[in-house]
């Protein structure tokens, strides 16, 4: 192996990734040009890559994302990021890795504006906080599966390895719940690839990324309430799929207001599980 040779396989994940982000940029500038064609050859092209970061790329106030993969190319996985839908229908999911002491405030505004949200637990979750793993479930909320260990799920090519991170939370809902747990499944830190989607395809799952996010996750550096609606009241648009975190002090502290905020905007909220039946 010459020392081309050896740059190229120690540093390939790097380079691909580079090379999707390229592809995605100039997509993005042949779209503004009209070059529509363009942009889903590259989506599509970066989304069956070896490895891809989800990403989002708002373009217009009120109107929906443009993705790094396309709708088509995801539903042919059983793989959603928005609701196909015209209408002002929002669906709300939580990711969860562990409890700090806001999801109880953020279960308390979703049950006052009765609404259903899918909450996203790894393992961690389900072994320290059974009893908040009961109330979701008793208040009719989703509780959807994000690996048990949080991992770079594109990192793992078997099969097997990929089963037991989705089958160990598997065994704990059952056991919290008595129940068996819902087939939706969102990838740790949005990291994906095509075998991934597969796999969870292979196993049920619906794979469900989101349309409308903001950084919310840094538990020592939370955004102002001000901060967090300048960033989920403009984008927000049909058929989100929103993606919070509920470790996410701020999102406590406000989410009685954003729903109402969204409200007034004259959305309503949806049941993700039962819609993509």
């Amino acid at each position: 192996m010459n020392k081309y040779q050896s740059f190229f396989k120690k540093h390939w994940s790097t380079l691909a990734l580079g090379a999707v982000a390229l592809l995605l940029s100039l997509a993005a500038l042949y779209e503004l040009g009209g070059g529509r064609e363009a942009l889903e050859a590259a989506k599509t092209l970066a989304a069956s890559g070896e490895v891809t970061n989800w990403g989002l790329s708002f373009q217009q106030e009120g109107q929906p994302p443009v993705a790094n993969a396309t709708a088509e190319y995801l539903a042919g996985f059983d793989s959603v990021y928005r609701m196909e839908t015209e209408e002002k229908v929002l669906y709300l999911t939580f990711d969860a890795g562990f409890e700090n002491g806001s999801t109880e405030k953020i279960l308390d505004a979703l049950k006052k504006h009765n609404v259903k949200a899918v909450f996203f637990l790894v393992g961690n979750y389900f072994e320290t906080q059974p009893d908040l793993v009961r109330r979701m479930v008793e208040e009719g909320h989703t509780v959807g599966n994000h690996t048990y260990s949080h991992p770079d799920m594109s990192a793992i090519g078997d099969e097997a390895s990929f089963r037991a991170e989705l089958e160990k939370n598997e065994a704990l809902y059952q056991e919290i719940t008595g129940t068996a747990m819902p087939k939706l499944y969102r990838p740790p830190q949005g990291k994906f690839c095509e075998s991934n989607l597969k796999m969870a395809q292979k196993l049920g799952y619906k794979t469900v990324f989101w349309s409308l996010a903001y950084v919310d996750w840094y538990e020592n550096d939370q955004p102002t309430p001000q901060q967090a609606y300048d960033k989920l009241l403009p984008r927000v648009h049909p058929g989100a799929v929103v993606l919070l975190h509920s470790t996410s002090q701020t999102n406590g502290e406000i989410l009685d207001e954003l729903l109402g905020k969204w409200e007034d905007l004259g959305y309503r909220f949806g049941d993700l599980e039962k819609d993509l039946q």
